[in-house]
């Protein structure tokens, strides 16, 4: 893994804590001389890779039939997962995720074959001339079907603090329901992209748009059965990532190594748009359910919650993402009684993964929705639910045992509140809505608790490298990745103070 940058911040430069610096690459996004993936030159003899991808959600290969496709103009190489010469599991932290399916299929799009041709067009003509025969099964699609089938890609999770069935009967009012969150296509503005070159050592040298160049180091070590430092994975920037290249870019680097090992030519993968909202997970849809008891203030006295991940057809990083949306349940307000229960639903869909957020905003919305709630049983406006219920003095531990620092929470709901004339835009829209018939206006006034860290908490650390040369110059090595957010000019900064 390697990242280099140049910036021009002098070591102890005041500018690293008292001025703004610029992107580091700002300048050459605007000129367009900022290089990504797609960017390189390509060599002569640069091989193209696409994907032949099963048509069923949930089936049986009963047989594959090649010979059209290897005899089609420009084929060089054709593979499938009994060609792979070294592990064919590709997950980032549960077993599941396959480079290529065996004998079964779990989602529409699932890569069943892949094709190095000497154009990308060659690639695309020639994966439609497979012949392959299915036994189709009835695929799992609702997430509800799944908890009533206990079918989970890992086990339920809960957080429980106090009697929950006592606290509920003994509250003054009760409200159920429940909220569906969709899920959501990263979108980023370059594809799914990667590029690898044969060494001459017989190892590989893979340029990959990865959040996570280690992991894709590792598994192209696996696949290829290699050691890890017979692999190199570079990683310059990213046009966009979200989340969505953090364990969904290393197969398409794991096709690019494998068949430049086979070959030994140059080959790029660059998964055509359509393709990749395929084949690629997206946000992971949640249908939240709740049942919560209050009192006639609004505030909450109970509340029972069931987070329901679509976590698509494996693991991939559900896991976290479910334990994430769970310990948003709460959002910045205090649970006295409190269950909460995160499924991991098994559908037969793409594995959905990583995005912004990370089953947080799930678990946010389910909460804000549920004050809202209330608010319309009491006939109050939602925000004197929320300051009702805000962690304070004596009531500031969260269901899962975290104190919060609700120190400013107060203040600031309040200076919000003033300064941007909650009450008298509220009467003016109430107004507004009265005497509309059609078009409705609303306002709300939220807060949001968001953890930064990881949930497992050994995860939750960093280094760099840091070389200083005899001229002044530095060279700076850490573990981040650029996707557009500026990282490498703020650690630079960090290095300069």
């Amino acid at each position: 893994m390697r990242k280099l940058v140049e910036l021009n911040i002098p070591l102890g430069s005041q500018a690293a804590d008292k001025h703004s610096v610029k992107h580091d690459s700002a300048e050459r996004h605007v000129q367009g001389t900022a290089r990504y993936v797609d960017d390189m030159p390509e060599y002569p003899d640069q091989l193209h890779v696409c994907t032949g991808k099963s048509e069923h959600a949930h089936a049986k290969i009963l047989s594959m039939d090649l010979t059209a496709v290897k005899a089609a103009e420009g084929v060089v190489d054709v593979i499938c997962h009994a060609d792979i010469p070294g592990e064919a599991d590709v997950s980032p932290v549960f077993s599941g995720d396959l480079l290529m399916a065996d004998d079964l299929v779990q989602y529409i799009g699932q890569p069943i074959f892949a094709v190095a041709a000497e154009t990308y067009e060659a690639a695309q003509r020639a994966v439609a001339l497979a012949k392959v025969e299915y036994e189709v099964l009835e695929p799992v699609l609702d997430v509800e079907k799944a908890v009533s089938e206990e079918f989970f890609v890992l086990p339920p999770q809960k957080i429980q603090r106090g009697d929950i069935e006592k606290e509920l009967e003994q509250a003054s009012y009760l409200v159920e329901s429940q909220v569906y969150c969709h899920g959501q296509e990263h979108f980023y503005l370059e594809g799914q992209i990667s590029a690898a070159e044969p060494t001459e050592e017989g190892g590989v040298m893979v340029y990959a748009s990865s959040q996570h160049p280690s992991e894709v180091q590792k598994l192209v070590s696996e696949v290829l059965d290699l050691p890890i430092n017979a692999v190199q994975t570079d990683v310059r920037r990213m046009g966009g990532g979200f989340g969505g290249k953090e364990s969904q870019a290393a197969p398409l680097a794991c096709f690019c190594a494998l068949f430049a090992v086979r070959t030994k030519r140059p080959v790029r993968y660059r998964m055509s748009r359509k393709d990749d909202m395929v084949q690629t997970g997206k946000r992971h849809p949640f249908l939240n359910k709740y049942r919560v008891g209050f009192d006639s203030s609004g505030k909450i006295q109970a509340l029972e919650m069931d987070l329901i991940g679509d976590c698509g057809c494996t693991a991939d990083l559900s896991d976290g993402i479910v334990d994430r949306g769970m310990n948003h349940a709460d959002n910045a307000y205090f649970l006295p009684t409190a269950k909460v229960t995160g499924y991991r639903a098994k559908t037969h869909t793409v594995s959905h993964t990583a995005f912004r957020g990370f089953g947080g905003p799930q678990g946010v919305v389910a909460t804000e929705s549920m004050i809202d709630d209330i608010a319309r049983r009491l006939v109050m406006d939602p925000l004197d639910v929320r300051k009702a219920n805000l962690y304070r003095e004596g009531a500031s531990t969260t269901p899962y045992g975290q104190e919060v620092e609700y120190e400013l929470l107060q203040d600031l709901m309040d200076k919000l509140e003033e300064r941007s004339e909650y009450r008298v835009r509220r009467a003016a829209i109430r107004e507004f809505n009265q005497n509309s018939s059609s078009i409705k206006k609303g306002l709300a006034l939220t807060p949001v608790k968001f953890g930064i860290s990881f949930t497992s908490k050994h995860l939750n650390q960093a280094g760099a490298l840091v070389h200083i040369y005899t001229d002044g110059s530095i060279h700076v090595n850490h573990g981040g990745t650029e996707m557009g957010q500026g990282l490498y000019t703020k650690v630079a900064q960090i290095v300069a103070r």
